[in-house]
Formats: C-alpha cells, structure tokens, sequence
C-alpha cells in the first residue's frame, strides 16, 4: 500500500513538474512573441520534451499560442488599415483557407518525414527573424508591386505555411506585404497580428477535428504565454532593443541547431 502511495506521489510530481515547465515554456513564448516574434522556439521544443510526437507538437504549439494572438488582434482592432489590392474580409479569407490547407497538409505528413523537414522549417525562420528587416528593404528598393492575384497568392501561401508550422510567420508576412503596398511597417502591425491569428485558428479547428491537440499539455503553454505576452509588453518599453534581438536570436539558432543534431 505504502509503496503504491508513493509511486502515486511521485507521479504526481512529475505531472505538476511538467505542467510548471510547460507554462514557463509558454510564458518565455509569450514574451519573445511580444518583444520580437518567434515564441515558437521556446514552446515547440518544450513540448516535444514532454513527450509529445513532433506532429502533435506541432499542433499543440499552435493552439497554445492562439489565445495570446487572439487578444493581441482584438487589441488592435480599432487600428486595422486596408492594403494593398485586397479588401480585409478577403485578405482574412484567404488566410482562414491557407491555414486549413496547412493543418490538413500537416495531418497528411508522417512522423519521420516531420521530423527531418521540422529542422529546415526552424532555419527559415530564424533567418527570418535576422534578415527579415533587410529583405523588406531590398524589396521596397525593387519597386515591384504584386497585382490582386498575385497578392492573393502571396496571402494564401502565408496562410498555408502559417497553418503547417507557422514559426516567424508574421515577420515574413511584413517582409512580403512590400509587395503589395508602400505602407510603412507601424502600420501593418495589426494586419498582421490579425492574419496571423486567422492562420492559426483555422489550423486549430481542423487540429482539434483530427485529434491532433494534446490539450492537458496546450493548457499550461498557453497560460504561460497570456502572461507573457503582458509581461513583455510591459518589460519591452525598458529593455535595450539590442539586447532583446541577441535573445531572441540566441535561443532560436540554439534551438535549431539542436534539431538539426537531432535529426541528422
């Protein structure tokens, strides 16, 4: 009896271990989402710690995240700006389309074919997240300016990669939408935050229809990364932006670098 009270014990403490890991995972996600993107890098590899399948992961991230997202984009609402040759509503229904490709591509991915395109999705994004400024500027130097089916291509593709794996899906949205309008980045923000929140909501509804979401494990992340999301508002007005960059960075090229190790 002693020895089955005690086995019951100890799960028990890893389970909170877990789930106190799980939501300082979501909370460092939060504020890196907050203060330079890329949340995802500190939630993904969190939960496949935890034992999750990267799949499933996957998934799990991205329902996780979507509640701080999702605040962010009603925060913002009153701030929306038309662009470019698309109305908003087809924009977001563009965006809604291309994240339930990308879920339904993600369902349709085995495990050990994720598991060595998942390093390679992690480098496109942390280049994303250092070179993203610098290829809006080559960009805007182009002049070259995408018609309306051009700029709904982009924008479903955004969507699509968004509802796959969606790591620094927001910056290459900033960088891409040069293309489609000379509005200055200030004011593309809310677009954006919305867009992105469309692609990540669409993915969740066809991930939670698949049973692809570990919801016991989603909760605490996505607790976490409220939080952080309020913290690093609030903390990024007072820290150095330079400072903030080289985190960011650190922990995104660190992580991708264990991937990679990982998988090849």
């Amino acid at each position: 009896m002693r020895q089955r009270l005690g086995a019951g014990h100890v799960a028990r403490v890893e389970a909170w271990r877990q789930m106190a890991g799980l939501a300082g995972a979501g909370l460092v996600a939060g504020v890196m989402n907050a203060l330079a993107g890329g949340g995802t890098f500190a939630a993904f590899p969190a939960l496949i710690a935890s034992g999750l399948p990267p799949t499933v992961a996957n998934a799990t991230c991205n329902t996780a995240l979507l509640p701080g997202a999702a605040a962010s984009a009603w925060t913002l609402r009153r701030h929306l700006t038309a662009f470019g040759p698309l109305a908003m509503r087809t924009l977001a229904g563009l965006t809604l389309a291309g994240g339930a490709v990308g879920a339904w591509l993600l369902h349709l991915t085995s495990e050990a074919a994720f598991r060595a395109i998942v390093p390679w999705l992690l480098l496109l994004a942390s280049l994303t997240l250092t070179f993203g400024t610098r290829l809006r500027r080559a960009l805007e130097r182009s002049e070259f300016r995408l018609h309306a089916g051009g700029a709904a291509a982009l924008q479903f593709a955004l969507g699509v990669y968004g509802g796959y794996f969606g790591g620094a899906v927001g910056l290459l949205m900033m960088a891409s939408w040069v293309l489609v309008s000379d509005l200055p980045i200030q004011r593309l923000a809310p677009a954006r935050t919305l867009l992105l929140t469309c692609a990540n909501a669409a993915a969740c509804v066809l991930f939670a229809g698949l049973g692809l979401i570990a919801w016991t494990r989603a909760a605490p992340v996505a607790l976490g990364g409220v939080a952080g999301g309020v913290l690093g508002a609030r903390v990024g007005m007072k820290l150095p932006a330079l400072w903030v960059r080289a985190a960011t960075l650190a922990i995104t090229y660190a992580t991708t670098v264990v991937f990679f190790l990982r998988a090849y």
